[in-house]
């Protein structure tokens, strides 16, 4: 039980410094890494106290998905922080309003959730002790949450589709692929039959 106790206060530990390196870093790049360092130390504390299912989807999407994606978006992207610096007590209005409606919405929030009447205390759920967490969540996601779960794919997917469309750029001069031409291709298009005559060559440019 020390050990473990030890090793878990090891892992807040580095949880609050990778934090607060990343907000305090002056390299994005760095702040990015110290990222990536607390998503981890973050799953390591979950599944620490038994909640192995979101330790280890914070390692695949968090880590896995949303950090590298930050990572290449930084390195490739050239950004003027400089212009982003100077701007900043314009946009502080605007993000000061958006930061309370967020507080609001929170507190808001918490209050229905505390005096909510049909609250189900913890203390009260039963637990079958033969599922692991991943299992029970899965049942819960997949036979009481099932339609939910595939509007939210759909939404997913339209939005990368969304997101395709948007980035998308016609280049001129580029040789592209043209698939229905391809397939619709017939014997006609690509055989042509020459009646040759004797001791004579086919020009291939007439």
């Amino acid at each position: 039980m020390l050990a473990h106790a030890l090793i878990f206060y090891l892992f807040s530990f580095v949880a609050i410094i990778s934090s607060l390196a990343v907000i305090s870093s002056k390299n994005t790049v760095h702040a990015v890494f110290f990222l990536i360092l607390d998503f981890v130390s973050i799953s390591c504390l979950f599944i620490m106290m038994g909640a192995e299912y979101l330790g280890m989807l914070t390692l695949i999407v968090y880590v896995g998905a949303v950090a590298v994606l930050f990572l290449f978006v930084v390195m490739m992207l050239n950004v003027n922080f400089k212009e982003l610096r100077a701007g900043f007590l314009n946009y502080l209005p605007f993000g000061s309003l958006i930061g309370l409606v967020l507080l609001i919405e929170i507190g808001m929030m918490i209050g229905t959730w505390k005096y909510r009447d049909s609250f189900i205390k913890t203390s009260e759920i039963q637990i079958n002790n033969n599922l692991t967490n991943t299992e029970s969540i899965g049942n819960v996601l997949y036979t009481d949450y099932i339609h939910y779960f595939q509007i939210s794919g759909l939404i997913l997917l339209v939005a990368m589709i969304g997101a395709i469309l948007l980035t998308f750029r016609q280049k001129e001069n580029l040789k592209r692929q043209n698939i229905t031409k391809q397939v619709s291709r017939e014997r006609d298009d690509g055989v042509s039959l020459e009646d040759v005559e004797s001791f004579k060559g086919v020009k291939l440019n007439d």
